[in-house]
């Protein structure tokens, strides 16, 4: 079955690049000038490219490109361990052509695949992927799913769970357009969509990579990160041992709309005692930089500096336990009201899941925030490590 469906799409792809020549518009000289009015960094962008093959999946530890898609397949009926495998090998297959600027074997419109972006695609297994495929014994340890966070979700169904997750990164939105249509496509067969969740960050060139970006809520999001390729990230991310995810990861995706108008009522005073960080430049009230440890022991006149109930407080783990978050924002526009339907899509990496958990509980209980942001989506999955030039993501599970 798998070898027919290649070959049938081998066939289309050769009619495609067939008729594709000559379709190129010239440019005016307006256009031309325009060009050079641009920052040189521009077609740097749309060229680049970030390895598909390796230790681990890209999309983790690669620097966070301006647009996230994250979306969800279920498996529909009748998709068995075999086939789901086959698929696999066919959405790898497309997710290296496209992460390289080649198009996939079956693509229509293969110069859309031309710009990747610093284009990557990451894929994940939820837990009903394995009860379904009858593998719970591969699960990752602490990975059955999350507790219920009955004091602040409002969690929404279209907006959680899912099979397979697919995560889709660039620099440009048409590159990440064209690769979620290549994906589907390959995989509408045996796989139904459950979820979409598009989210944004600053465009490259507008924050430098090195620096914390800033979430809608106006503060730098991500402070506390370790560091991409410093031990402590190998660490926290990577799941260790030798098992079918050592190598990989864990992700819990939640979506969080922000309550907007209620927060912009706050001065700046309180919203810095709120998130116990300072807004203007990410430095914790009991410090000079961003980069500062919180001191959540000074006091002043007989009170915490850092409020107890502050988010920097409640989102540290007594343990020390952390997780890498990868910040993306969404808006959906104004609702029929004029209020804002904006939040926060929080991408949690950790080697366990444990360490998430650990921490969401603890804001669960009391986080000041809590008062302006309310999940409505939540769901888990486990990222198979990466492969090398043949393989495919999840092979190690198979």
């Amino acid at each position: 079955m798998g070898d027919k469906g290649i070959s049938r799409r081998g066939l289309i792809a050769a009619g495609a690049f067939g008729v594709a020549g000559g379709a190129a518009l010239g440019v005016g000289g307006t256009a031309l000038a325009l060009d050079a009015e641009r920052p040189d960094s521009g077609p740097e962008v749309g060229t680049a490219t970030v390895p598909f093959y390796g230790e681990h999946q890209a999309g983790v530890e690669t620097p966070p490109p301006a647009h996230g898609l994250f979306f969800a397949l279920d498996l529909k009926k009748g998709t068995d361990a075999d086939r789901f495998a086959r698929i696999m090998r066919l959405l790898t297959d497309d997710a290296a052509r496209l992460t390289q600027g080649r198009a996939p074997l079956a693509d229509t419109e293969p110069e859309l695949a031309e710009l990747p972006s610093n284009l990557t695609v990451t894929f994940g297994f939820g837990p009903s992927l394995f009860a379904k495929l009858g593998r719970e014994d591969a699960m990752p340890e602490n990975f059955a799913g999350l507790p219920a966070y009955e004091s602040i979700d409002r969690l929404e169904d279209r907006w959680s769970g899912g099979d397979l997750l697919v995560q889709v990164c660039a620099d440009d939105l048409m590159a990440v357009a064209h690769a979620q249509r290549m994906l589907l496509k390959d995989s509408r067969s045996f796989l139904g969509v459950r979820w979409v969740q598009r989210g944004f960050r600053n465009s490259a060139g507008v924050v430098e990579p090195e620096k914390t970006q800033r979430n809608v809520m106006g503060q730098l999001d991500g402070s506390a990160n370790p560091r991409p390729g410093s031990e402590e990230f190998r660490e926290t991310v990577w799941a260790g041992g030798s098992g079918p995810f050592a190598g990989g990861t864990t992700l819990a995706l939640r979506r969080i709309r922000v309550d907007l108008e209620t927060w912009d009522k706050l001065d700046v005073g309180s919203k810095e005692v709120h998130v116990g960080r300072r807004l203007a430049d990410g430095a914790p009230l009991t410090g000079g930089k961003e980069s500062d440890d919180p001191d959540l022991e000074a006091k002043e006149n007989g009170l915490e500096v850092i409020s107890p109930n502050a988010h920097v407080r409640r989102s540290t783990a007594p343990d020390g336990r952390k997780i890498y978050r990868r910040a993306y924002n969404y808006d959906d526009g104004p609702t029929s009201e004029g209020t804002s339907e904006t939040g926060l899509l929080f991408a949690s990496y950790q080697a366990d899941l444990e360490q998430f958990t650990v921490i969401q509980e603890r804001l669960a209980e009391s986080d000041l925030l809590n008062n302006y942001t309310t999940p409505v989506g939540s769901a888990v999955f486990a990222i198979p490590p990466g492969c090398e030039e043949g393989g495919w993501a999840g092979e190690t599970l198979f």
